[in-house]
């Protein structure tokens, strides 16, 4: 027996925004059927991001988080920033470059370069 992921699905106190907000980012649309507990989006990768309502999300830092690639990494930090993410740091280990950003409710993400 095998498994796959189906979603990655985040917690957040605001479904409708959140997940406008990521569809935005993403490039995506907030699938039809979306309601206050839950909706989702699909990006154009094909993965399905899930936004689940909490009334209390849990405190401290995220135990996992998405980490997205793309062909303009400068451009992509610059618009990520006016859209509402705020950059939390610029890590280099390697020569892999990564930054790690905050979405408007805290959740953390990373951004890098697509590499070949």
């Amino acid at each position: 027996m095998t498994m796959s992921v189906d979603v990655v699905t985040i917690d957040t106190t605001d479904v409708a925004v959140l997940s406008a907000w990521w569809a935005e980012q993403t490039g995506s649309r907030v699938r039809p059927g979306a309601t206050t507990s839950f909706a989702m989006i699909d990006d154009a990768s094909g993965v399905r991001i899930g936004f689940r309502y909490v009334a209390d999300p849990t405190p401290g830092k995220n135990r996992a988080h998405l980490d997205l690639v793309t062909d303009d990494y400068e451009a992509e930090s610059v618009r990520l920033q006016a859209a509402g993410a705020t950059l939390v740091g610029r890590y280099v280990v390697d020569h892999y470059a990564w930054s790690t950003f905050t979405d408007p409710e805290g959740n953390e993400f990373c951004l890098s370069a697509r590499r070949d």
